[in-house]
């Protein structure tokens, strides 16, 4: 394949731009609450938007194309589970996980959070939380490394092993100079290229297959199936789609931009934006797989590896479609999925390192600047450890995503929902909540049963455990009972 000069040099200034953002916010973080959480002063566009990009990693113009590519519509039921777990995130949390951070002594980390909300001393509820956050963001991490890594391959004709160190390298580059602003503001621009990807390049596919209705009987005359929401998948196989939008409740890296918002008016705003923007991408995501279907039935020699690898699918119509500055700049915008989820999630593991394991532990008098170093410093020790999980070229996108989103959703998402909700909760109940959905994920995914995606009974086992031991447990202070109904 013949490496385009002007795509390449659309990507260079690309990267160019993120990194000056990066330096751009380094001149603004003053403290180490400005590299973890932006100082909280971010505004209703940037909340919204920064929590969407950072939502969707590689696997929306990855994962998600390819899975309808090659199943077609059924794989939709994703995608409105992720929408109905978005907006009551939005709906239910984020307000209330703002106010009561900064209440409960302004915690800026989810670890913080618990340790203040239930007033534990011993720091049992910080050190777990970090550990489930290290364990399982670390695998989360390699999964948007392999995504950057397929892009870069399949691009620039790079060898694999070369690709992951260069996907990774800007993303690392601008998250440690600029922690939380960089990656907020990356974000921005990152959202508004991934939408437009997904806006253009099924318009351009539909209008190449020859519109919508010779796409649809090209699809029909394939395999009828492709047209049923329903085939192929039972009762529970539709449940496990959808309990998808479990996940959100406990996704450490969202959850850090409501915690950021300037006000719970800003949080309200930012909702509508954001769920315009997801609904819009996983459409444009879900088009994109779908109508992929006909034009490689059109044109079965053109491009038949991505049968061998659905996952390159939106890639490959990218360089097939387009002129290569255009090209260029659709391809930027898969490249934002990957860095702009992977920016957060390394952020969220270095200040679990940092703020939750390092201070509180090792150094309790450690400066604002020390931290901040220090912070960069776990950076860069994330990034190594998820580069190294993700030598493996074998591994898939979603099936990566999928059991880390899984950990997550079932170790924080009952305690961070209850958290808000419910004044009766305790410390032990947190703890047995964390630990039962921990091990419930991990444990399920080995053995598969039933076919049930780990998510379920993990959430709902640590719901269970989080009610009854806080029921059997002592009350909380009257001090934390005023402070929650009081916010």
């Amino acid at each position: 394949m013949i490496i385009s000069k002007s795509m390449l040099l659309t990507f260079l200034i690309y990267i160019m731009i993120i990194t000056a953002i990066g330096f751009i916010a380094w001149k603004s973080t003053k403290n180490f609450e400005d590299y973890i959480l932006g100082g909280r002063k971010l505004g209703a566009l940037v909340t919204a938007l920064a929590a969407g990009a950072s939502d969707m990693s590689g696997w929306l113009l990855m994962g998600l194309p390819g899975a309808v590519l090659i199943s077609g519509i059924s794989e939709s039921w994703i995608a409105i589970g992720l929408a109905i777990g978005a907006y009551l995130n939005w709906k239910l949390v984020a307000s209330r996980l703002l106010i009561y951070t900064k209440h409960n002594n302004n915690a800026i980390t989810l670890p913080d959070y618990f340790t203040y909300r239930f007033e534990d001393k011993e720091q049992i509820l910080r050190l777990t939380s970090a550990l489930i956050i290290l364990i399982f963001f670390t695998i989360y991490c390699a999964s948007g490394i392999v995504a950057g890594a397929r892009l870069l391959e399949t691009t620039f004709c790079i060898n694999y092993f070369i690709s992951l160190f260069l996907a990774a390298s800007t993303t690392i580059i601008y998250t440690f100079m600029g922690g939380f602003l960089a990656i907020s503001w990356t974000a921005t621009i990152q959202a508004s290229l991934i939408m437009f990807a997904l806006i253009f390049t099924p318009i351009i596919l539909i209008r190449n297959n020859g519109g919508i209705f010779s796409s649809i009987h090209t699809i029909a005359m394939k395999n009828i199936d492709q047209l049923n929401m329903i085939h192929g998948l039972s009762s529970i196989a539709i449940i496990s789609l959808l309990s998808w939008g479990l996940g959100y409740f406990g996704q450490p890296h969202i959850l850090a931009r409501f915690m950021a918002a300037d006000s719970p008016s800003t949080i309200r705003n930012a909702r509508r934006i954001s769920m315009i923007w997801m609904i819009l991408c996983l459409s444009g995501a879900i088009s994109l797989g779908f109508f992929a279907i006909a034009f490689f039935q059109q044109h079965p020699d053109i491009s038949p590896e991505v049968l061998e690898n659905s996952e390159r699918v939106f890639i490959e119509l990218t360089r097939l479609l387009f002129h290569p500055w255009i090209a260029g700049i659709i391809l930027a915008a898969i490249l934002s999925a990957v860095m702009s989820t992977l920016s957060g999630q390394l952020l969220v593991c270095a200040s679990a390192l940092t703020k939750d394991i390092y201070k509180s532990f090792f150094r309790k008098d450690a400066s604002h600047s020390e931290m901040i170093w220090v912070g960069r410093l776990m950076v860069l020790l994330v990034s190594v450890i998820s580069i190294i999980l993700a030598f493996n070229p074998t591994h898939r996108v979603l099936g990566l995503v999928s059991y880390a989103w899984a950990g997550l959703g079932a170790s924080f998402g009952p305690v961070v929902l209850l958290s808000v909700r419910w004044s009766r909760m305790t410390r032990n109940g947190a703890l047995a909540g964390m630990l039962i959905g921990t091990t419930t994920v991990v444990v399920w995914k080995h053995y598969s049963w039933l076919g049930i995606y780990e998510i379920i009974p993990g959430f709902i086992l640590a719901s269970i455990a989080i009610l009854v031991v806080s029921l059997l447990d002592c009350q909380p202070s009257s001090k934390k009972k005023h402070i929650f109904i009081k916010t």
